[in-house]
């Protein structure tokens, strides 16, 4: 299972960075036109999304026990969406062997690192930036 799950986010993750790279060469994340903001279904999806942001940030928030993490990792995930919260999930994947447990995955507390939700914000500061 621990292997499916890295293939999984590993799948999830890649396909996140090529579908937002050609979005932006296509068009630039504040020139979205008005009637697209306005659509009923465009403001559900996004409530759909970042409520699902919230969810995974809550788990990772009980994971992580730095106050510092936990703040990091909440810009991380609201800013980058699913590419943080891929990475976060490969990290915790790759911390047990491909045969261990899966329960380790899910229920192992961290210290609170960090150093990878710090250089996920940066690069989402500058990702915004150019946009």
């Amino acid at each position: 299972m621990i292997l499916f799950l890295r293939g999984l986010f590993v799948v999830i993750l890649l396909s996140m960075l090529a579908v937002t790279t050609w979005a932006s060469l296509h068009t630039p994340l504040f020139e979205i036109p008005r009637e697209v903001l306005r659509h009923p279904w465009f403001i559900a999806t996004l409530f759909d999304a970042y409520w699902a942001f919230i969810v995974f940030f809550v788990w990772a928030a009980w994971k992580e026990q730095s106050a510092a993490a936990r703040i990091l990792w909440f810009i991380t995930v609201i800013a980058l969406g699913n590419i943080a919260m891929a990475v976060y999930f490969l990290r915790e994947l790759f911390r047990v062997p491909a045969d261990g447990p899966l329960d380790a995955v899910f229920t192992r507390r961290n210290p609170g690192s960090v150093t990878l939700p710090a250089v996920l914000v940066a690069l989402s500061v500058g990702v915004y930036l150019l946009a």
